[in-house]
């Protein structure tokens, strides 16, 4: 299968071991509906033009990059200084430091990228690092700057690959006490807090992203093709809640007792289903032919 363009390309090192790469993003966005704005008298898309106030409409040609540093006032940055920037980041990963991937808070991940060797020449040494972090199952953590933001990587193995994790650097994660704070300390009930372990115990089961539907993207796509085709969309329903939880007590109470009709429905179906299988096993028996006697 031919890969698309690259994200990125640059090189990989571990102290001595430096080795050409390249990025391909882990995600698509390919099954996210592009809407548009619309002027709805005519059915023309809205478009943008760049203004500058007083001038009007100016050239992509005349746009530079400026940072406010006072209220309507700017230092004006050329394209050829930024590019100008010595920085070995731009192009090379360095491995500085190894830590356990529990140790990441996962409010850091931002991004994934697969992580490729470039050229034949830099399969060995690929090779050499990705079974190193296998075995020590470790996270390399580094630096890259990539379309002009610098940021914290991890990377990673990823079956027989390597993954780099776009991490966000330190000032860019708030911390969670300015919020939780404001939670009131509750003092939980025993017998709540069991029921409660129980229905997480009973809905326990493996990561299966797959199973998960993506409901509103579908209704989306049902209602978009209907009105090409001129027709009513075709929704299903969601299920209406059932009765009113009065307090938490008895939400978690109907909870369970929910996950149990659910388990002895769903086992009452498989013994139905393997009884008609075995009456029917049987009656083609008896219907099969008898060899008759010499």
């Amino acid at each position: 299968m031919a890969l698309p363009r690259p994200y990125w390309t640059g090189q990989l090192r571990l102290s001595l071991v430096t080795i050409p790469v390249k990025l391909y993003s882990a995600t698509s966005s390919d099954k996210q509906i592009a809407l548009h704005q619309i002027h709805e008298p005519s059915g023309k898309r809205i478009r943008y033009q760049k203004v500058a106030p007083g001038i009007g409409p100016v050239d992509t040609d005349e746009i530079i990059k400026g940072f406010e540093y006072e209220k309507g006032k700017y230092v004006l940055l050329e394209p050829e200084e930024i590019d100008e920037l010595k920085l070995e980041s731009k192009q090379t990963i360095e491995l500085v430091r190894f830590v356990e991937q529990s140790e990441i808070d996962p409010r850091y991940f931002e991004k994934p990228y697969y992580v490729l060797p470039d050229g034949e020449n830099a399969e060995e040494g690929y090779a050499v690092i990705q079974k190193a972090l296998s075995e020590a199952k470790k996270v390399g953590l580094g630096q890259v700057v990539m379309r002009g933001k610098s940021s914290l990587v991890g990377i990673k193995p990823c079956g027989k690959g390597l993954l780099l994790e776009m991490l966000r650097q330190a000032d860019e994660v708030r911390s969670a006490d300015q919020f939780f704070d404001e939670i009131p300390d509750v003092k939980v009930d025993k017998e709540a807090l069991e029921l409660g372990e129980e229905l997480i115990k009973r809905k326990t089961g493996p990561f299966e992203p797959e199973k998960f539907k993506d409901d509103y993207t579908d209704a989306m796509w049902e209602l978009i093709h209907a009105k090409i085709e001129k027709r009513e969309p075709e929704f299903i329903a969601e299920t209406p809640a059932s009765g009113k939880v009065i307090n938490i007590m008895d939400a978690l109470k109907k909870s369970v007792s929910d996950q149990d009709n659910k388990k002895s429905s769903t086992k009452s179906r498989s013994t139905k289903s393997k009884s008609t299988k075995s009456t029917a096993k049987n009656d083609n028996k008896s219907k099969s032919p008898r060899k008759k006697s010499a």
